[in-house]
């Protein structure tokens, strides 16, 4: 077992770059069950007082997502968000190859989950900068699971970073919010909601190997459903290295850890992943990701005719639309932005 350790003398800014990498990616990895922990050590070690706050704050999150599904209005903690460091260190781009105009709302179809969708968090919720330059008035969110908004402590977390919940409920209330520049909603200047919904989710992440862009689409339909229903664009987007920065342990679809990854996915909503990437100190041991690029390609948005009950041939056709939305743009682009481009295939499943 040879350990690469990294050398002493490294530039300040590579050390701070890590350190922060190091805070978020232990946090998406751990938050989940620290929250759950801490409300537990509370509830049992806390005094009348500390119960009593923890049962009003339980009350404040029932009600606030009956509300609006616990989503933030706005584009959540920017102060926190503008950390640029998480983004540097791999770093993570942004290109834009069509303009989203600021009249209407977005689903943006984000591939491919990778392990923890890194490029398009940092893209549209940790540091938004890029986005808001390249579409002004266009508000980013990240769709994550439902149940992470009923978590205490958690569901804050994520509301400040400026993610919302991927349930059919908080899709159509945000897709559906009116783009008038004199409405309510739209005092902080935008008038366009792009929610990013990263359609694979956990079963594309088991498929998540560097060089192996496996998507899984052909039964994901919801999302094309929800766009008609709301009548939102579709934007086709791929995030080229997303699945370079960690490798995971080995789980072709007939071993035995894939088989308990699937059962803990049906109950929970969630595949334990075995991420394989780098220490603190060291270039091959540990779970931080690989200082590797990612770069965000959007695409152009797919229009499609508002019906409060979609048709299954006119969601069949949108999304083939989207299928060959991808493989255009992943042909276009991987020369220029996928390593070994020459070996690395598009698989849709």
């Amino acid at each position: 077992m040879n350990i690469e350790w990294a050398p002493l003398r490294v530039p300040m800014n590579r050390r701070l770059q890590t350190l922060v990498t190091a805070f978020f990616t232990y946090t998406f990895f751990t938050l989940p069950i620290s929250s759950c922990l801490a409300v537990a050590i509370l509830l049992y070690y806390g005094e009348m007082f500390v119960r009593s706050l923890l049962l009003i704050y339980f009350v404040i999150i029932y009600l606030d997502y009956k509300r609006n599904y616990g989503i933030m209005e706005g584009n959540g903690w920017l102060f926190y968000r503008g950390i640029r460091r998480y983004r540097d260190y791999f770093p993570v781009e942004l290109v834009k190859t069509a303009e989203l105009p600021p009249n209407k709302n977005y689903i943006i179809a984000s591939f491919p989950h990778g392990i923890l969708g890194t490029g398009t968090c940092i893209n549209m919720s940790l540091d938004i900068g890029n986005w808001l330059s390249q579409f002004p008035h266009v508000r980013p969110k990240i769709a994550t699971l439902d149940h992470h908004f009923k978590t205490p402590f958690l569901r804050d977390i994520l509301r400040w970073w400026g993610m919302v919940s991927v349930s059919k409920e908080s899709l159509a209330y945000l897709l559906s919010k009116s783009n008038d520049p004199k409405h309510k909603d739209n005092r902080d200047g935008f008038t366009s909601n792009a929610v990013a919904v990263l359609v694979g989710g956990a079963k594309e992440a088991m498929d998540s190997h560097p060089g192996q862009y496996i998507l899984t689409l052909k039964d994901r339909k919801g999302f094309v459903k929800m766009a008609i229903r709301t009548g939102s664009s579709i934007v086709p987007s791929l995030s080229f290295g997303e699945v370079d920065i960690f490798d995971q342990v080995s789980n072709p679809p007939d071993s035995s850890l894939r088989r308990f990854q699937n059962v803990v996915k049906k109950f929970t909503g969630i595949s334990p992943l075995l991420p394989k990437g780098r220490g603190i100190f060291n270039y091959n041991y540990g779970i931080l990701p690989h200082r590797r690029r990612i770069v965000q390609v959007v695409g152009s948005p797919i229009d499609v005719t508002k019906c409060d009950t979609p048709d299954p041939e006119y969601v069949d056709k949108i999304h083939g639309q989207v299928i060959r939305a991808l493989e255009k743009m992943f042909d276009e682009y991987k020369e220029k932005y996928a390593p070994n481009s020459k070996q690395t295939k598009l698989i849709i499943q």
